[in-house]
């Protein structure tokens, strides 16, 4: 429906027109109410009369502003209307309809997965990657044996294995094919055997320990002999032993007991050095006090130059 008003005013020029001779002027004023029957066009059938329509060519179903123009609340590229997900979440990916796809079933929607090829069963974080809390490369999820100890060797389900049964696990086993029954230390290795075989036996000779002339300096040959005697009591812990030093009867009595002691002293720092506590270790010098041979034989004074192991306990 329009309204219009229109104000005019006629003059007439010519006086032979107007009998009564002069100029005449006719003032008119001017309604118009017009309408028309039927709807305004609307081409696209959004609702939106051409003319005001700003997007006139918008699909049908579309739902639209007031000017026409189409809406996407969830700004993922399908309008509202044919938008069957019209909340899907941005950056989300998303087919015709609008809706999103999770590839890797994960739970998080493609396009927002940062890791979109995660394996079945794997617990992933916001943005779709996966977790390995023990770093055994099993993800979290497809791990059953979450807690393996660092290092360890494992199966495609995480769980760690013990080929040769030792009670120690593949890849901390640094021997791997130790034979049933062995006893094994913490790294998998057989224990070495223990010095004193016998639960009788109190006093064990070093063989193989020597010293330079005069000195309490370990001669290079004795100290892969110590590295062994080491090993074995770092493998039998509870044991606590007494290293004794003695020398022959040559020279002073009084020399001959420090020398004895400072070599026990030289076993007893090379044994801590590889790992033995010192609090199981004493170092006792004892000079030419406990002679096992001749001091008038150099076979005899041989035998009486010696470092004896002792158990305390």
């Amino acid at each position: 429906v329009r309204l219009r008003w229109e104000l005019r005013a006629d003059r007439t020029l010519d006086s032979n027109e107007n009998p009564g001779g002069g100029k005449l002027t006719t003032p008119q004023l001017l309604f118009h109410l017009t309408w028309r029957l039927g709807a305004a066009r609307d081409a696209d059938e959004d609702g939106v009369p051409d003319g005001r329509d700003k997007c006139p060519g918008t699909a049908t179903g579309v739902i639209v502003d007031a000017d026409g123009c189409p809406i996407d609340s969830d700004g993922d590229g399908v309008p509202d209307g044919p938008d069957r997900c019209p909340d899907t979440p941005s950056g989300a990916v998303v087919d015709a309809f609008g809706c999103p796809s999770d590839s890797d079933g994960d739970g998080v929607w493609d396009g927002i997965d940062q890791c979109p090829n995660t394996p079945r069963g794997a617990r992933v974080d916001a943005v779709g990657c996966p977790a390995d809390a023990d770093r055994d490369g099993v993800w979290d999820g497809i791990d059953r044996c979450p807690d393996t100890p660092r290092g360890v060797s494992v199966d495609a389900t995480g769980c760690p294995s013990d080929t040769d049964g030792d009670g120690v696990l593949d890849g901390m086993d640094r021997c791997p094919g130790t034979p049933s029954g062995t006893p094994v230390r913490d790294d998998g290795c057989p224990k070495v055997a223990t010095l004193f075989p016998d639960p009788q036996q109190r006093t064990l000779i070093l063989r193989g320990v020597w010293f330079e002339f005069d000195s309490d300096r370990l001669i290079a040959p004795s100290l892969q002999t110590l590295t062994d005697v080491a090993q074995s009591l770092i493998d039998w812990p509870d044991a606590r032993i007494e290293i004794a030093g003695h020398s022959d009867a040559t020279g002073a009595e009084d020399y001959n007991l420090r020398l004895s002691e400072r070599r026990a002293r030289s076993v007893l720092a090379e044994l801590v050095r590889h790992g033995v506590p010192a609090d199981r270790l004493i170092a006792r010098g004892y000079g030419e006090t406990r002679p096992i041979g001749s001091n008038d034989e150099e076979q005899g004074r041989e035998s009486n130059r010696r470092v004896e192991l002792t158990r305390l306990d």
